[in-house]
């Protein structure tokens, strides 16, 4: 009867033992999965905090200061629009004066009839 005990006894520690390192291994895992979804999370603060999230929030809440900033933004834009055509429309004229400039047979009068046109519109007068 002694030794069904001890048997007994035995196998109970041993299972026991079993479910500790049940448990150990569960609680690992738990704490690996812990870690890894902290150290996410603080990627994720730094994401943020470098995209300046609060700064946009902030400006969000102040609608006079949100429009205050398009309307110059717009008005910077139109002003750079109208000076890069200005440059870009310059520079197709003296092209084109060079080349009408060549003598070209068919190309040289075409050209010649547009710079003509061009420089009486700016001139204000109406061909």
């Amino acid at each position: 009867m002694n030794i069904q005990k001890q048997k007994y006894k035995q196998k109970n520690k041993h299972q026991q033992n079993k479910e500790h390192e049940g448990h150990n291994h569960d609680r690992e895992g738990l704490e690996s999965s812990l870690s890894a979804l902290d150290k996410r999370l603080q990627q994720i603060a730094e994401h943020m905090e470098r995209s300046q999230m609060a700064g946009y929030v902030d400006l969000l809440n102040r609608p006079i200061s949100l429009i205050w900033r398009n309307l110059l933004g717009g008005t910077a834009r139109g002003v750079g629009i109208a000076i890069g055509f200005t440059f870009f429309a310059a520079t197709i004229l003296y092209v084109l004066q060079l080349l009408g400039a060549l003598n070209l047979p068919i190309v040289g009068d075409y050209i010649a009839d547009i710079v003509r046109i061009v420089q009486i519109q700016l001139e204000g007068k109406s061909y």
